[in-house]
């Protein structure tokens, strides 16, 4: 199924989504943005993060507190660097979303660093 996708999706959402690779800081389009309103996987648009819970890291991606679901998404663990980081992956079609780190904002202290590129914005339609 993955094979399929990739041919039709764009080469930098193919490459982040598919080949876990990242994008430039500072350079997507969600970086700077907070409208209120869902965040959505690009490849398959299950919702995955609330406006809200959208924060400024200062680190050049967009960060979270938390996911919409913790149903909508599941993590594997990632040693490429030279240390241990966590996956963070869409439960709908499987697609490299970024990492989740521990030094976010308390309660929980999560911090979801999410690559604009796989993220679609649909404004809240109570703000229109």
């Amino acid at each position: 199924m993955k094979e399929k996708k990739f041919l039709w999706l764009p080469f930098l959402v193919a490459v982040v989504g598919f080949a876990t690779g990242i994008e430039r800081p500072y350079s997507g389009v969600h970086c700077n943005r907070f409208e209120k309103g869902i965040y959505a996987c690009a490849e398959c648009s299950l919702e995955l993060f609330k406006s809200q819970d959208k924060y400024d890291a200062g680190n050049g991606w967009p960060n979270f507190t938390q996911p919409i679901a913790s149903k909508n998404v599941y993590f594997l663990e990632d040693r490429t660097l030279s240390f241990k980081r966590y996956e963070v992956l869409c439960r709908g079609c499987h697609s490299h979303l970024g990492h989740v780190f521990n030094d976010g904002p308390p309660p929980k202290h999560l911090r979801y660093c999410i690559n604009s590129i796989a993220l679609n914005f649909k404004k809240d339609a109570s703000c229109l």
